[in-house]
């Protein structure tokens, strides 16, 4: 283990975190502090291991059983989170958590499962977006900003100055990985080339523009189209709107570019509440609507309707108007609009009003408060007897 820290603190989650919670926090972390993005930042690159041991025990529901009942010290000798992150090399740790980072052809580290190699492909990026019920309703186009790595203009994306060229790594003589003895020598494994990082190659003369790194940051703005009925904390895919593959993933520049993940964030209305496809209200009526019946106007989110109120309705009640919720985001059935009932009390009556509730007391033989004058002059009489 690298680290004694609590490992939902390292992802920034609670612990009643979902799977796909953690797997957000955990990419963006790793995208954050990522060494490429962090280029002899030895902090980042501590961070960045240390988000991957936690994943590596959260994302595995027997090992985060195990680490929720005993701590770091229930892992010990149980096979979890016992890989040596220290020296593993970054694109090691990523080929772990392939399916974070669009799996298939080659993920965050361009290895496809099961160690067959496929093209190289860029490290995917997230973003997100804010969005109100009524978007969430119809649906929206959202201007979405962002900066990603982009490949070098100036020097193609080699990263040696223009007019130079890299030269061999004289370490690992060109092919840009090396065996590494592991577990006390009993087998070896092949790792990537500490001193060219797995690019076979040394830049000598760095070019200016991207100080040898053959990536430069850029901002870039496009329209993402929101579907109707997306979900508060779910994300939307753009292919290819990530970043090329690093110079370490692909030192001949080839490759393909990774994703952009645009999280949606909706706001909270200051009428309805959510519930899955439907909608939540709080509705105050008075208690003689309540008794009565009457015919009411509600607001949706796209005008208003009305509601019969039945005779005898109780505080509480649900009352629901078909399809005036949201559309499910596969089906596009819309969900009902469902209207809890609060009957309100009328905190000042005018003496016709009190004067005919208190006829309807007696009608139900039900004892009420007295009327002030009467009741104070029995106090006095209490008081002087």
């Amino acid at each position: 283990m690298t680290t004694t820290r609590d490992y939902y603190e390292v992802l920034g989650v609670g612990k009643s975190a979902d799977a796909d919670e953690i797997k957000r926090a955990y990419r963006r972390l790793a995208m954050k502090h990522h060494p490429d993005k962090n280029p002899d930042d030895k902090e980042a690159e501590a961070k960045f291991k240390e988000a991957a041991e936690a994943y590596e025990v959260l994302s595995d529901d027997n090992k985060r059983k195990i680490y929720d009942q005993y701590g770091h010290d229930g892992l010990r000798g149980q096979g979890a989170a016992t890989h040596d992150f220290n020296r593993m090399n970054v694109d090691d740790i990523f080929s772990m958590f392939n399916d974070i980072f669009g799996g298939g052809g080659g993920g965050f580290g361009g290895q496809a499962r099961g160690g067959r190699r496929g093209p190289a492909r860029g490290y995917d990026l997230e973003t997100q977006v804010t969005l109100t019920l009524e978007e969430v309703l119809k649906g929206v186009s959202k201007e979405v900003e962002f900066t990603r790595m982009d490949v070098c203009e100036t020097c193609t994306g080699s990263g040696a100055k223009p007019g130079t060229t890299p030269e061999q790594c004289s370490q690992c003589g060109g092919q840009g990985k090396v065996q590494q003895a592991g577990l006390g020598g009993m087998f070896r494994m092949v790792v990537a080339c500490p001193a060219c990082r797995g690019r076979g190659t040394i830049i000598k003369e760095k070019c200016g523009t991207c100080h040898g790194r053959g990536r430069v940051g850029k901002k870039r703005s496009l329209s993402v189209k929101i579907p109707a009925g997306v979900h508060h904390g779910q994300a939307v895919r753009v292919q290819g709107e990530g970043e090329p593959p690093s110079m370490e993933q692909s030192p001949d520049g080839t490759g393909v570019r990774g994703d952009l993940h645009v999280v949606v964030r909706v706001k909270d209305h200051d009428l309805f509440e959510r519930d899955g496809d439907h909608l939540l209200m709080e509705m105050p009526i008075s208690f003689t609507q309540a008794s009565l019946g009457a015919e009411v106007e509600v607001p949706t989110l796209e005008g208003s309707e009305k509601l019969t109120i039945k005779k005898g309705t109780q505080y509480g009640e649900l009352l629901r108007i078909e399809g005036a919720g949201l559309p499910n985001l596969r089906s596009g059935r819309r969900g009902d609009l469902v209207v809890v009932v609060k009957i309100e009390t009328p905190k000042k009556l005018t003496s016709k009003q009190e004067e005919l509730l208190r006829a309807f007391a007696e009608t139900e033989d039900k004892e009420v408060n007295p009327e002030s004058h009467g009741f104070f002059k029995k106090i006095t009489d209490f008081l002087g007897g």
